[in-house]
């Protein structure tokens, strides 16, 4: 092992390795919390291609896992270490360059979202994907994943804003993909198969953005409910109407986490909350209209325009941070499923069901305006019976939504946690063709064993373990 590290650190220099076992302890895994987490035999902080490239090349030769990480806020278990492997982590890779003449940005992955929507910002361009979590995740785990975000019902995901990448592969090439031209269709699609990847086909080093002029102000429209299926309708008719450029939901548990945080003055009886936008500047204010017009059909007690943006904001806000308000109530298995529309109001309801029948605790958020949803099922580490519920609980929610003909995954990554349920939302054919694209750039199996695919499925040679 002391050999394999020695030559590690000749091929990236002292300041690029962590190797006490303290300061590796925080890379182990994501806020998953993979129990499983391995012990890497380092920590590797590249800063630029050449040395993630030096790195997996060092990788290659010795058959050792990689696990690349961004700024570990993943939700999936996508970025658990391997024990003998290293951990790639991208943060120091942070440079961009914005042009705003042709409204793109080129940036290392180690940037956070809420940097690029900074840098953007002051050259009055906007980048729109916006992850709840946008102010600490990275701009790259955005795009291995694929992220999502609230404003996502109108203006797309991460994928829909990459126009090229740079990409290193598991024998150390680096090679590019796409890149700055909004027409491109020379050779196979071969962008669209490195973004959502996970790290399992590459480690992506940079990253070519496609911008738009700053959006105005928006305008919040906010509704009470005092049952599910009312703002569960209420959603779907909006959403078919028009295209708002917000439309999230929060049931009565995350409501009241998040008051209790913020003491904003939500109503704590409430059975759902929802918070719609619109960035339509017509004069005739139409959006709103039909918001509060479906709002109030379906039953709202209360529905009502924010008076100005900032309190716009501050209900936008409650939104936001209603993970970690719900975290405070135990560690949560975080569901991200999601379903067709017209399936919304059955996916609330039948998440419901599963929280009584299992008796746990049961936050529901969710991107309502495209079906993405986050069941948040609180755990309790003191309670093995609660515990295990809970677990089985999870697995009811990914059932229910593969039975809806939803998804397992809408934003977050398949990761380790969701593994289980691939085959039976895409099918064993298309497994087979994913395992077989895995193992032609990664015939080792040496990037991201274990996410996404098993890790006996893609690695039959690795040798991680005893190095």
């Amino acid at each position: 092992m002391d050999s394999h590290v020695a030559s590690l650190r000749s091929a990236l220099g002292d300041d690029a390795l962590v190797t006490d076992p303290a300061a590796m302890e925080p890379y182990r895994r994501d806020r998953a919390l993979d129990p499983d987490a391995g012990v890497p035999l380092a920590v590797v902080l590249p800063e630029t291609t050449a040395q993630v490239q030096a790195a997996i090349r060092w990788a290659a030769e010795h058959r050792v896992p990689v696990t690349p990480r961004g700024a570990g806020t993943g939700l999936s278990g996508g970025a658990t270490a391997v024990h003998g492997g290293i951990v790639l982590s991208t943060e120091r890779m942070r440079a961009i360059a914005v042009d705003p003449v042709t409204r793109m940005a080129t940036v290392q992955p180690g940037l956070l979202n809420a940097e690029v929507k900074a840098a953007a910002a002051a050259h009055g361009l906007w980048y729109p994907p916006d992850p709840a979590s946008f102010e600490i995740c990275s701009i790259g785990g955005n795009a291995a994943t694929n992220a999502g975000g609230l404003c996502c019902v109108k203006y797309g995901v991460t994928a829909d804003y990459i126009l090229g990448a740079e990409v290193v592969l598991a024998d150390g090439r680096a090679v590019r993909v796409g890149g700055p031209r909004l027409k491109d269709v020379a050779g196979l699609s071969m962008l669209d198969l490195f973004v959502g990847s996970e790290g399992t086909l590459g480690v992506i080093t940079e990253l070519t953005l496609r911008l738009l002029p700053a959006p105005p102000p928006p305008r919040t429209v906010v509704a009470w409910f005092d049952d599910t299926e009312g703002a569960a309708a209420a959603v779907q008719q909006i959403a078919s109407r028009i295209r708002p450029s917000m439309l999230e939901y929060m049931d009565r548990i995350a409501v009241n986490a998040v008051e209790d945080v913020l003491g904003a003055g939500l109503h704590r009886d409430a059975a759902a909350l929802v918070v719609a936008r619109s960035d339509d500047q017509h004069p005739d204010g139409a959006e709103i209209a039909v918001m509060l017009d479906a709002l109030t059909a379906h039953g709202a007690r209360e529905a009502f325009e924010a008076p100005d943006p900032e309190a716009g904001e501050r209900f936008a806000h409650a939104r936001r941070i209603a993970i970690p308000a719900v975290e405070r109530l135990g560690p949560l298995l975080l569901e991200d499923v999601g379903v067709s529309l017209p399936r919304f109001g059955e996916l609330v309801a039948g998440v419901e069901a599963i929280a009584r029948d299992r008796d746990v605790t049961i936050a529901f958020i969710a991107h309502a305006g495209d079906g993405n949803t986050h069941p948040l099922v609180v755990c309790d580490p003191a309670d093995p019976s609660r515990n295990e519920r809970a677990r089985l609980a999870y697995g009811e929610i990914m059932d229910l939504a593969i039975r809806l003909g939803g998804t397992i995954t809408g934003e977050h990554g398949v990761g380790r946690l969701k593994r289980p349920w691939l085959a039976a939302q895409i099918g064993d054919d298309l497994l087979d063709i994913s395992l077989r694209v895995k193992r032609a750039l990664d015939p080792d199996g040496i990037l991201n064993p274990g996410t996404i695919f098993a890790a006996d499925d893609t690695a039959p040679t690795r040798r991680g373990q005893s190095a």
